[in-house]
């Protein structure tokens, strides 16, 4: 997006509203720069911008936000996080690694908050407590728990000996997929790993996996897979093949397993709490970055019994929530 263009959306939105609109401060108008691979529209992004309301930022009235930011591919970061910079925004908002990687490369200055799998690990931030620098947010951790799933569709499908991984090749560690694959192997399974970076990539990806001989998928975790579950999930089911997801919503979905957090909840709960600090002039060294404490794991036996799947009822009684 060019700058101009981006100034006469928000000069033009000015105009219109009106002065009675502005409960944060008379007169002042707060403009958003997003960078999202997700749609504008994902529940989660409508939570978070419900969740400010309250406060007195809202959307569509002193809150301007950046509609161009969001369903994003990769490789048009670098280009947006340019122009919102430029834009001279309040701040920005950015979800996924390579989002906020893009955002911290197009400024040193701007107040960002970001949503990464890890905010020290990735060196967005100096640690949790004191973020340090312009960036401050929440570490989402469920690449740490891309074991734990395996281990849960291992459980789940009983007798598996060749199992497979999709991973965003922009994202997954080297050492977290060797230390998945010795866990397997120390449960004499063998684990594929097939690792895609293009969404076109995807379909062949999920097709090698199955030609290989796996008959259980582990969609590890990433934005940029997560983005394209639309992508995955009927394919998997074409496929007949048992597949785990990182986040709950994706079993809901009508995925077979998932295993982690609410991406809902985290928008809604922290986000929200932290863009209203930012919106109100704390600076991001000053806002601790936070992690998910609620994990939950959500089985689809509609989905089960589709795969031809019976799950035990021992398995199901540690489920969060099953669907039938």
């Amino acid at each position: 997006m060019r700058r101009r263009d981006f100034m006469a959306l928000i000069a033009g939105a000015a105009a219109e509203w009106p002065l009675a609109g502005r409960a944060q401060e008379p007169r002042r108008i707060y403009r958003l720069g997003d960078l999202h691979l997700s749609p504008r529209n994902a529940s989660y992004n409508v939570a978070l911008f419900d969740a400010v309301k309250p406060e007195g930022f809202i959307d569509g009235k002193n809150l301007v936000v950046d509609d161009r930011g969001f369903g994003l591919r990769v490789d048009q970061l670098a280009d947006h996080a340019s122009a919102i910079v430029n834009a001279e925004v309040d701040l920005i908002i950015c979800s996924g690694d390579p989002c906020v990687r893009a955002a911290q490369q197009a400024t040193k200055t701007l107040p960002i908050l970001a949503l990464a799998e890890d905010m020290v690990r990735s060196g967005f931030v100096a640690s949790f407590a004191k973020p340090g620098g312009d960036t401050t947010g929440v570490s989402i951790l469920t690449s740490e728990l891309n074991g734990k799933r395996q281990e849960i569709l291992l459980e789940a499908v009983p007798g598996v000996r060749h199992m497979a991984a999709l991973a965003d090749a922009n994202s997954s560690l080297p050492r977290q997929l060797q230390a998945m694959q010795e866990a397997a192997r120390a449960r004499g399974v063998e684990l594929s790993i097939h690792p895609v970076t293009r969404r076109e990539e995807i379909v062949g990806a999920i097709d090698a996996a199955k030609s290989s001989g796996a008959t259980a998928l582990n969609v590890l975790a990433s934005a940029f897979l997560w983005n394209n579950r639309q992508i995955i999930l009927p394919r998997v089911a074409a496929l007949g093949l048992p597949t785990i997801y990182q986040f709950p919503a994706a079993a809901e979905e009508g995925g077979f397993i998932a295993y982690g957090t609410s991406l809902d909840e985290i928008y809604r709960d922290i986000w929200a709490r932290q863009l209203v600090k930012l919106l109100r002039g704390v600076k991001p060294a000053d806002i601790p970055v936070e992690q998910p404490t609620k994990f939950e794991m959500v089985v689809n036996l509609k989905t089960a019994a589709a795969l031809g799947l019976t799950v035990s009822e021992s398995f199901l009684a540690r489920a969060d929530k099953v669907i039938e």
